[in-house]
């Protein structure tokens, strides 16, 4: 008896890890580095699921506007689209998490120079991260969509 409730215990922990995360080894590997962004420089009031989906769609509609194609690609996920997945397209872009931070800094001087950011007097002190969290995301996963994949949590 004792055999059998422990194995359902570890059925049951074992379905709830794998619940947690559905999009490992569909979207991504393996979560293998975490952070967690704790700053709040300004809550946002109008923020949702429609806004998160929208500033998705945004930051698609102008990769493919683009000249060249899109080396990473941006989509979000969950009920309430509260997750953020960013998967490089090609084996260089997020060769390493360094490269990736790059782009995370490059993706920061754009939204910088975006007029939310300018309206709300941000644009010297708030980051991609910051934006992420105003809209209240809970996470951002990024991946290079072969070996690792990093999480950054949003704290609210």
């Amino acid at each position: 008896m004792t055999r059998f409730i422990c194995f359902l215990f570890a059925l049951v922990l074992a379905g709830a890890a794998a619940a947690g995360d559905r999009y490992v080894g569909y979207y991504y590997p393996e979560v293998s580095s975490e952070e967690t962004f704790e700053r709040v420089i300004r809550s946002s009031p109008d923020t949702g699921r429609p806004l998160r989906v929208d500033f998705v769609n945004v930051l698609t509609q102008s990769q493919l506007q683009a000249p060249e194609s899109p080396r990473f690609v941006f989509f979000s996920k969950g009920d309430d689209a509260d997750t953020l997945i960013l998967v490089a397209l090609d084996d260089e872009i997020f060769a390493t998490i360094y490269r990736a931070r790059a782009i995370l800094a490059q993706l920061t001087v754009s939204v910088r120079t975006g007029g939310f950011f300018q309206r709300e007097d941000l644009q010297y002190v708030a980051t991609f991260f910051d934006l992420l969290q105003m809209m209240e995301f809970d996470e951002l996963l990024i991946t290079d969509g072969k070996t690792w994949t990093h999480r950054v949590d949003f704290i609210k």
